[in-house]
């Protein structure tokens, strides 16, 4: 069974060979190839193959489909790497993390990462797709072998709340549902809910278990299989968001500001209904600097003044006017704005030389005028209904007192921001939605276990960190851990400055010095008092 692209591969034409994402551009000056005439529109000088591969490329479409394939194992040497690192670092933050015996997640100190390993103490090895059971297949099974008529409301209802004590509410409402589905006898019933019983108590995850080596080897595996080019969405150039391998990483280095931040904006009921409304709306939030207003090349004589002309139609459509950008400009000390129809000159205060004129120049031609600072684009979109806006560069703190928008759901891909303007519960929820979005994007399926402990533990501190060296890896309160991760000889030699102890309470010290690590059985110990003779 072949695809409808590799038949039309081989029998119709090979088809747009692309870099980057984008066609084929220039090469040369102005041209991909010196057999091209400059400036050349032609599909063909731009990376179209016509040919199948039936009939064969010719010598330039076998080029340019070279160009095409050489990203491809440029991509995948560099993804090895990027990934492999991301997994080494994972797994030395997350090594010594452990199940104790009273059901709580933990690192050698004692310090709670989860109360309760996933929130539902379920092993995801042990468990269906995540679920501890599948009811709907036990059900089925029974219902093959059930005789007797049909148990009642009431019946199904005591039999549910009798055997779903101890699951948790998500579980015990899907078991409750499927019951009152199911058409079976009270007998049946039984049968169904002992087996489940059965099975949830064997998912349960065991004291001592390694959880968190099995979770950054969970995560860190799939990253060798993810691509590592930026996705543009269809036709858009601008909105292009970092997925795959490069944007997890990003995650879990807890970076400040993610390469491509982008924000979702609700609305409120008065501005959802209406396009015309919404746009207002969007006006008020897209950033407009006096660059955008403006004429260029700005003129001055790099001493004493700067003029601005102002193009009246980019004001009109930005909706802005004149006493804006002179109430923008008049806040700067550092030199008078004159305003006269459509020109401003700013006279400056000191005569300046040629470089801090440009530097003022810079400066106030990035000055707000209307709108919140770091909102480049946006894009308005409909949804069920209901107008929303994208937008591309993220300032939460600032949209959240924009008139119009729906103050309960605003929505940015930048957790660090989160972590700031809502607190560190919002940041872990947005980490693990983030982690997830990702890894569905590109088809793997992590269970979201393993993001909530790797979410919780960035952030069990009350701040978020990241997993490398200048987060939980590099304050890991052993020496030897510390340095055989990275830099290795300045953390020694601080640590004997310090005077530090090497307590060996996690896993790689106990490596180091061929000891038993405290993991699985290695979690026991025994103490004994023997009898001694007098």
């Amino acid at each position: 069974p072949r695809s409808a692209l590799n038949v039309g591969q081989m029998a119709g034409a090979l088809g747009q060979q692309s870099r980057r994402g984008k066609r084929l551009h220039t090469g040369y000056g102005n041209r991909t190839l010196p057999h091209f005439k400059v400036h050349d529109d032609n599909p063909d000088s731009h990376g179209f193959v016509k040919s199948n591969f039936r009939d064969g490329l010719s010598v330039l479409e076998f080029f340019f489909h070279a160009m095409g394939g050489r990203e491809g194992l440029v991509d995948t040497a560099v993804r090895t790497q990027q990934s492999g690192y991301m997994q080494r670092r994972l797994i030395n933050a997350l090594e010594h993390i452990r199940l104790e015996y009273d059901n709580t997640v933990r690192d050698p100190h004692g310090h709670i990462i989860q109360f309760l390993y996933g929130e539902d103490g379920i092993d995801v090895a042990k468990s269906d797709h995540g679920e501890a059971f599948n009811i709907n297949r036990l059900i089925e099974s029974e219902s093959i072998v059930d005789t007797g008529s049909k148990a009642t409301k009431d019946e199904i209802t005591n039999i549910s709340k009798k055997y779903t004590k101890t699951f948790n509410p998500r579980l015990t409402s899907m078991v409750n549902d499927a019951l009152h589905k199911s058409n079976l006898s009270k007998a049946g019933l039984e049968d169904v809910c002992k087996k489940g019983l059965e099975l949830y108590d064997k998912s349960q995850v065991e004291p001592g278990q390694a959880v968190g080596i099995v979770t950054a080897q969970s995560i860190g595996e799939p990253g060798t299989q993810m691509t590592l080019r930026t996705f543009h969405t269809a036709g858009i150039a601008e909105k292009n968001v970092t997925l795959g391998l490069p944007r997890i990483i990003e995650l879990v280095d807890a970076r400040k500001k993610p390469s491509t931040p982008s924000m979702d904006i609700y609305l409120d009921k008065d501005s959802k209904s209406s396009k015309e409304k919404a746009i207002e709306t969007a006006k008020n939030i897209l950033q407009t600097t006096v660059n955008d207003l403006i004429i260029h090349p700005v003129e001055t004589d790099y001493q004493t003044k700067i003029t601005l002309t102002i193009d009246d139609t980019r004001l009109k459509t930005r909706g802005c006017t004149f006493e804006d950008m002179m109430a923008a400009l008049e806040t700067n000390k550092k030199f008078k704005a004159i305003g006269d129809n459509n020109t401003i000159t700013l006279q400056l205060v000191d005569e300046a030389d040629a470089a801090t004129v440009v530097a003022l120049r810079n400066k106030v031609l990035k000055t707000t005028v209307r709108g919140v600072p770091d909102i480049q684009r946006l894009t308005l979109k409909e949804e069920n209904g209901e107008w929303l806006i994208q937008t591309t560069g993220s300032n939460l703190a600032e949209i959240l007192s924009v008139k119009g928008v729906d103050k309960n759901n605003v929505r940015t891909n930048n957790v660090f921001e989160i972590s700031t303007v809502l607190g560190i519960e919002a940041a872990r929820n947005a980490l693990i939605n983030e982690l997830k979005a990702t890894l569905e994007n590109q088809g793997l399926e992590v269970d979201v276990r393993y993001l909530m402990l790797v979410a919780d533990l960035m952030c069990h501190k009350g701040h978020l960190q990241q997993i490398g060296r200048h987060g939980i890896a590099g304050t890991k309160d052993s020496v030897l851990a510390r340095a055989a991760f990275e830099i290795t000889v300045p953390t020694i030699a601080n640590a004997a400055k310090l005077g530090e102890i090497e307590e060996l309470k996690g896993i790689t010290e106990n490596v180091i010095v061929g000891s038993q690590i405290p993991i699985g059985s290695g979690t026991v110990d025994i103490f004994m008092k023997t009898k001694t003779k007098k």
